[in-house]
């Protein structure tokens, strides 16, 4: 591991220990905060009956591995910045035995993830805040990648894993198209995907890189704040407002840009009905059962932000001191 890296992760977990002591002392000087509403879709308007645009096995594969229901939800709120930020998430070790652990059933003559290998391509320092370096070596296995990849562009590893399950079943169900189309980089709902992508180094690095660009530049369709989102490329389908809470969130919506709708809500792990997608809900549900609670913000608002990985920035130099606003 990096210095940079183990640096990084010991920090957080002093801060978690000074957050302990003084837990006692900062409830007794804070005023305790009131629940906020979740956010409330109004009904959609539905379209005549048409195919769901994802099939919803992945799904039913999520809801059958979670040890229990995962909670409702929140089209608002589906990852929370730091477990999509968080590079450290897992080690390469961890991802190694984490995909080893899948029960893997590969077609057409290719390997299980865990047994993969890929001579990698060296990729350029993308500039401040954004991917950095990558070297290139000759026959990673799929676990080093995904490490390095999450390491050089911030991203965690877990949202990465759960994003090849999400776009091809990769973990459970490889197959050859599977690894040519690994994240679904490149692949508009409307046409078929672009080939100059293909390859699984060249689809993990290219969505890790895509969403560092939309938390870099996030001026875009989908950001925090008020947003309509459609429930299905049908416009028919129609759209509600979905207030954004973060930019994790956005970036989900940015690369799939459709939220559930009721009936696949209410039938998750199961067929909806024609205006039904299933991306978003399919990464929600795989998150929660695999990694849990994906809305996880683990360090309070006293210590800096950057330790939550707020808005994707994570610490350059850390104070471990609670931040206490002088008394009135």
């Amino acid at each position: 591991m990096r210095l940079f890296a183990q640096t990084r992760r010991h920090l957080r977990i002093l801060a978690t220990g000074a957050g302990l002591v003084g837990l006692a002392a900062t409830l007794i000087v804070l005023p305790t905060a009131p629940a906020a509403a979740s956010p409330t879709a109004a009904s959609p308007t539905q379209a005549p009956t048409q195919a769901p645009t994802q099939a919803p096995t992945q799904a039913q594969e999520a809801v059958s591995a979670a040890a229990e229901p995962p909670a409702t939800f929140d089209p608002g709120l589906i990852i929370s910045d730091y477990n999509f930020f968080n590079p450290d998430a897992l080690t390469e070790q961890e991802i190694a035995d984490f995909l080893q652990q899948r029960s893997c059933r590969p077609s057409d003559g290719v390997p299980c993830l865990w047994e993969y290998r890929e001579t990698t391509t060296s990729q350029p320092n993308q500039g401040d805040g954004h991917c950095r370096a990558y070297s290139g070596a000759k026959n990673e296995p799929a676990a080093r990648i995904i490490a390095k990849i999450a390491a050089a562009c911030t991203i965690s590893p877990k949202v990465l894993l759960v994003l090849l399950q999400k776009e091809q079943s990769l973990l459970t169900r490889p197959s050859a198209s599977g690894y040519l189309r690994a994240t679904g980089y490149g692949c508009p709902d409307t046409a078929d995907c672009d080939a100059q992508y293909f390859g699984f180094f060249n689809q993990v690095y290219h969505a890790a890189w895509q969403f560092r660009q939309y938390t870099q530049e996030p001026d875009r369709a989908f950001q925090i704040g008020s947003v309509d989102v459609g429930f299905n490329p049908n416009a028919e389908c129609g759209a509600t407002a979905v207030r954004l809470e973060n930019q994790a969130t956005a970036n989900l919506y940015n690369y799939t840009p459709y939220q559930p709708n009721p009936a696949a809500v209410e039938n998750a792990g199961n067929e909806g009905d024609g205006c039904s997608t299933y991306g978003n809900l399919n990464f929600w549900l795989f998150y929660n059962a695999w990694f849990g609670d994906s809305t996880l913000k683990p360090f309070s608002a006293i210590f800096d932000d950057c330790l939550n990985f707020v808005d994707g920035q994570g610490c350059t130099a850390v104070s471990l001191l609670p931040k206490i606003s002088p008394a009135d």
